[in-house]
């Protein structure tokens, strides 16, 4: 199938990775997107083992350590400030055989634009899609049209060709709580240089994460009623009101982030799906299975996403529909899991069942720290790159 030609729909992490990918892989690939500037969506992520090298396969190693926050550990602490556990990363960097890299989402979106050797096509707003056996046809709202041997939709969490693949529309479930988000420079007196820190209590999480540039990711966790108004002006003081009296890293960050270069999310998931495939038409990233950002696997999992749609191509000589049906086998059985353990994470994080958090919280100040790292690994060691 070296000769097939991809269309790809959306040129976020996970259809720039499948574009790179496919064109190492020897496929004609060109990449649409609905955009007229790509600005990424959130100020960080946590690219975790898996991820990574996915990356790694890419030949982009020696790029994402750059870019890459040097994460060595995490801190659990309680809202007063009072440590609740702290966990060295070097077991599971042992059992999984790569480190994790915090990374801010543009620089990882621009390293990836750099990388991908062709053009993006911005401005084209896809509106219909048509298909038979000899191929797939694409039609955007600037009148453009064009044609090709498959087409991967990474179009998002509001994706419209997911209501193509699945004949329905399924809208995206909002799962209780809002997550402010930004970047800010690295200060000692906010945290450790190496640590992921994670001020918890009242059903709501204040973090801060290495990220590349000697600046932390940082994000607020708050359970909200769904369509709380968002205003940039009112962050500091809706922050200062949610978090009044933790700890006073937690006041400090609130007083240094910048408002108007904060994302405000509420928090929503998709799936788990049934099908991701439909004949030449694949569903790749947060379009086939968006998740809670509570497992640090959104990213991961378009990633690898990317890496077994490319495997499955380039190694299967029966046909597309084949090579697709495995694609589509793969993915249910790794990402549905994660789509749904992440849901399982936030609701226990955030108060769905007061109880069970208040339950959590007496559980981290006593968990053994390989516990931890225990159970990162396994989350990470089921993917495809173990």
């Amino acid at each position: 199938m070296s000769n097939l030609k991809v269309i790809i729909i959306g040129a976020g992490i996970g259809g720039l990775a499948a574009g790179i990918g496919l064109k190492k892989a020897g496929f004609e690939v060109e990449i649409y997107d609905r955009v007229k500037e790509l600005r990424p969506v959130g100020a960080g992520i946590s690219l975790w083992s898996n991820g990574v090298k996915v990356l790694n396969s890419l030949g982009l190693s020696e790029q994402i350590a750059q870019i890459g926050g040097r994460m060595e550990r995490m801190q659990y602490r309680w809202k007063s400030g009072e440590l609740l556990n702290d966990i060295t990363l070097s077991p599971l960097v042992e059992a999984v055989g790569q480190c994790p890299y915090p990374v801010a989402r543009a620089d990882l979106q621009n390293m990836l634009v750099q990388q991908f050797p062709g053009r993006i096509h911005l401005e084209h707003q896809c509106t219909g899609v048509e298909q038979d056996a000899n191929g797939v046809t694409v039609t955007f709202e600037n009148g453009h049209q064009a044609q090709a041997d498959l087409l991967i939709a990474s179009d998002g969490i509001r994706s419209t060709l997911r209501n193509y693949v699945l004949g329905e529309a399924i809208e995206p479930q909002y799962r209780g709580y809002v997550n402010w988000n930004g970047l800010v420079p690295y200060s000692e007196d906010l945290a450790p240089a190496n640590s992921w820190v994670i001020y918890v209590g009242d059903h709501k999480r204040a973090s801060l994460m290495p990220v590349g540039g000697d600046r932390f990711y940082f994000f607020f966790d708050v359970p909200l009623p769904k369509g709380s108004i968002a205003n940039p002006d009112h962050y500091r003081a809706e922050l200062a009101a949610h978090f009044e009296g933790w700890a006073d890293p937690v006041q400090q960050l609130i007083q240094r982030l910048d408002p108007t270069r904060m994302a405000r999310p509420e928090i929503h998931d998709v799936g788990p799906l049934k099908q991701i495939v439909r004949g030449r038409v694949a569903l790749l990233g947060d379009a086939a299975h968006t998740t809670c950002p509570d497992l640090g696997q959104g990213g991961c999992q378009a990633l690898e996403d990317a890496w077994v749609i490319t495997k499955q191509l380039s190694t299967e000589n029966l046909d597309l529909e084949y090579a697709l049906m495995r694609y589509e086998r793969d993915r249910l059985e790794r990402a549905n899991p994660v789509v749904e353990k992440a849901r399982n994470r936030a609701e226990v994080i955030h108060g769905k069942d007061p109880e069970i958090t208040q339950q959590w919280y007496q559980q981290l100040a006593q968990e053994d720290p390989i516990a931890v790292t225990s159970a990162i690994s396994k989350v990470i060691l089921a993917g495809p790159l173990r």
